[in-house]
Formats: C-alpha cells, structure tokens, sequence
C-alpha cells in the first residue's frame, strides 16, 4: 500500500536513511495527471533512491469554483498508481513547509517554471528555506513540456454554463491574468477611510434532536459557537487585504461594547476612532445553525439614532481627517449610525465616496441609496435598486440610470447573487458579468466583499469591464465561507483569477 499518512510516511523514511537511500520529495495539487507531470516525476526519481509525492487537501485547494475537481482520496489513488512513485501521503496544512520539516528530504524538486523562485503564493521561497534549513537541496526539473492541469480542466471539466465561458473567453482575450493581478497591486498605495455600523456576528452551532413532544418547537442540542465581526468591521478587514493604509470610523454600544472584540478581529494595518452610544449596544445577529442551516436569528439591535452631540463629533472628525486619504467607503447598514447629517458632511468633503446602503429586514428600507446626494461609486443589490426607485417590475437595467442620476453617481453596480452583477458607467453603459459560484456554503457577507474590493478598484479607474469581473471573483470566494470567518486574501484572490484565465 503506497498511501500512507503523513506519520506512518515519516517512520518508514526513517528506517530508508538508514539505509542510506536518498529521500525525494514533489509537492503539489495533481488534480489532472498529464504527460508533463509523468516526465516531472521521472525526472524527480533520478535524484535520490525513494520518491515521495504529497498532496494539497481539498480544504487548502484554493484555485477557483469547483476545484479540486477529484478529491484528495482519488488525486492520491491516481499518483500511487504509478510505478515509479513510492509513497503518496495528503498533506495536513496549507504549504509544503511543515511537511518538508517533518519528513526531512534529502531533496525538494518543483518544475523548471520555478526556478526564478517567483509564485503568486510566495511559498516558493519559503519551501526553498524549509529545504535548506534541514540540510537539503531544492532542485529543478527539465520542462520540455508544457502542458497546464488548469487550463486542461478549465477546457474538458469546466463548472460553468457555455454563456460564462464565452464571457471568460472574451476577458482572456484581452487581458492576462498577471497583468490584472499588477494592476490590483497598485490598489495598495489607496489610502482608505471604512465608515459605517460594526456588527457582531455569533453563530450557535446545534444539532436538531427534533420537535419538543409538548409544542410545536424545535429541540436541537448546544455544540459550539463562534464570534465574527461582520458590518463595515469586515468590509474594513477585507479592504486591508488590498490597501496599506486603512482607518476605520464606526460606534458601539455603552454596554456590552465588544470593544476589546473588535479591536482584536481587525488586522493590523487598521487604525480605529471608536463611538459610543450610550444607553445601547453593540449590535448583535445570533444566528442559530443546524450544520450550514440557519435555524432562527436573533437581533440585538442599536437602532436609535445618535444624539447631536455625537454626530458633530464624528462630522467634525471627519473633516478633520479625510483630506489624508483617497476615499471613504462607507457600509451604511441602517442601525443608526450613518446619519444623514453625517453622509452629507462625507459627500461634501471626501475626494471619493463609495458607499454601500444594505437594505434587510432588521432595518427594513429605511436607509436607502436614494438619501445620498453625492456618491462617487453605488453599490447595492437587486431589491436595494428596487426599493430606492420605488419600482418592482421594470428591468434592473433601466434603473441604474435613474439610480445615478438620483445620487450623483458615476459609477453603480447591481449584484445578483447566481444571475452574477451589472456594472454601469456613463461612457460605456450596462455591462453584465456572470458568477463565478460553484458551490455555496453561505452567501451572507458576499455584497459586503464585492464592494470591499471594488471601491477602491473604481476610485482608482479600472477599465469598467474589470469592475464586475474582479468583484464577481471574490464575491464568490466569499460563498466558500461561513459568515465573515475569513477576510478575503489578495494571495487567493490572485490565484482564482489565474484559474479563470488560463
């Protein structure tokens, strides 16, 4: 049997050094063996006397919706059908770095293609260190061939309906991946101001024992729980994936403030200015889950407005403030903070504005995009459109116009969930971008990425064609996830989008 697992693999090497063999190690996804994969292991072979091939698992392949497209059980079964491999084990972490420090190669060997040591990832180097540290040696193989697993899949195994692949076939046509991802990189250089109500996001994990035996309620049984810090909290932390230098202006409640909480959750390139309310709190979404499943939710809400000494504050703070950075974005949530007093003194003095008016039923349309009066970029979703044009039936198309116009606009997007986005300019009209949606463990939070990383790709003048494309990617990244668990990586985002391209 050649799979084994990673400390049944370290064991067996063990007794193999004794026998003074030398121990070879490739690392990599494999999810479609091809003739250049069989010529990179054979290559591979003939540095040592033992070749051993480990696997990224499912949960750490992140290369696009439906990937991998076989399962670590099969990817493993494959490459042990093999006979010039020896062992095949699933790594257990996300890099090969603590599996080069645990089974102690004699050699590490990556494709020719590495030999520059460049990857989006930057693992490269880090595995080159790993190797080194132990007394190893990564080497290179010959790359006479050049066959690609992803655009193999993306040919013969794609996810996507015929109608996304023209689309994708027309975005390959005029733009390369790396040349997207550099011009994402220049995105660093904004320097961001994150307005808007801070949400406490905890969910209750339970497992549904079923229907109490004297009413009819749903018994379920307590399993664990968990915090997330969701509203412009988590739009904050996903810009700070994208922008050097974020400040993030929001309010809390006097008591049971979270302060500390959220303080914690943001990354460490955030600075903060915190408000309080007093007599309040923070707001809180417990949700109740049975798995994925939402149960029930229960809304602890902070839905009175802020009294006029605090709003001046925070108008006045703003002024003060907002000349130092290229743009506000603004999450306006509707639970009392983003008063219209303070949009006003924001759309006044920012250089940009973008702001995102999320319409739900804890605040029940009452903060619409039709309020502003000067937003640079709009973003919102189907039923937010509606509601602010007061228009249920007409084409989501025929809106935006009306929608910008109403808000000073030049730039809006609409995100459709599946049916993808539309993104709207003056000087080039509609343009429709499909999802990128594979399998949805939650949507909740996607909006928020979409226009996260977005903004400051439309302050700094992305061709339109880019907008939806870039935001239809991470918003499907973000369906991956539960909630705001995890904050969208620019790494991964990278990675996705050479999967789609290539």
């Amino acid at each position: 049997m050649k799979i084994k697992t990673l400390g049944e693999l370290k064991k067996i090497l063990i007794e193999h050094k004794k026998q003074n063999k030398k121990i070879v190690h490739c690392h990599g996804v494999f999810d479609l063996i091809h003739p250049g994969h069989l010529q990179y292991f054979k290559e591979a072979r003939n540095f040592g006397d033992v070749l051993v091939i480990t696997i990224s698992p499912d949960q750490y392949v992140n290369k696009g919706p439906g990937r991998p497209i076989f399962n670590q059980q099969l990817r493993a079964e494959s490459l042990a059908a093999l006979e010039f491999i020896d062992y095949v084990a699933v790594n257990e972490s996300p890099t090969a770095v603590e599996t080069i420090l645990l089974l102690q190669p004699n050699f590490y060997v990556k494709g020719g293609e590495y030999k520059n040591l460049q990857d989006l990832t930057g693992n490269i180097s880090k595995e080159k260190n790993a190797i080194e540290g132990i007394g190893g040696e990564m080497v290179f193989t010959n790359d006479s061939f050049t066959f690609s697993s992803t655009q193999l899949l993306n040919k013969y195994f794609s996810v996507f309906s015929h109608h996304t692949d023209d689309y994708l076939q027309k975005i390959r046509q005029n733009y390369a991946a790396l040349d997207i991802i550099d011009m994402i990189k220049t995105v660093r250089s904004c320097r961001a101001i994150i307005i808007g109500d801070t949400i406490i996001d905890e969910y209750y994990f339970c497992q549904v024992l079923g229907v109490a035996s004297k009413s009819t309620t749903i018994n379920a049984e307590f399993v664990d729980s968990e915090s997330q810090l969701g509203g412009a909290g988590a739009v904050a932390n996903h810009v700070a994936s994208f922008c050097d230098d974020v400040h993030f202006i929001t309010c809390i409640g006097s008591n049971q403030s979270y302060e500390n909480f959220i303080l914690d959750s943001l990354k460490s390139n955030i600075t903060t200015k915190l408000y309080t309310k007093p007599n309040s709190s923070t707001t809180i979404k417990r949700r109740y889950m049975n798995g994925n499943t939402r149960i029930f939710q229960l809304s602890i809400l902070n839905q009175v407005p802020l009294d006029d000494d605090v709003t001046n504050q925070v108008c006045n703070y703003v002024a003060s403030v907002v000349e130092n950075y290229d743009i506000v974005i603004m999450q306006n949530c509707g639970h009392g903070f983003i008063e219209p007093k303070i949009m006003e003194a924001i759309s006044q003095t920012a250089s940009y504005t973008a702001i995102y008016s999320q319409t739900n039923s804890a605040n029940m349309g009452f903060n619409l995009v039709s309020q502003c009066t000067n937003a640079d970029y709009l973003c919102l979703d189907e039923r937010e459109i509606r509601l602010a044009c007061r228009d249920k039936f007409s084409p989501v198309e025929d809106l935006i116009p009306q929608i910008a116009e109403l808000t000073g606009s030049t730039c809006v997007t609409v995100t459709r969930g599946r049916e993808g986005s539309i993104t709207w300019r003056p000087d080039c009209g509609i343009l429709h971008a499909p999802a990128f949606i594979a399998e949805t463990i939650d949507s909740t939070g996607a909006g928020d990425t979409y226009f996260a990383v977005t903004a400051p790709v439309v302050a700094f003048g992305f061709a339109p064609e880019l907008i939806g494309f870039i935001g239809n990617c991470a918003g499907a990244m973000s369906t991956r996830v539960l909630g705001n668990r995890e904050s969208i990586d620019a790494t991964a985002l990278y990675r996705f989008i050479t999967t789609l391209l290539k």
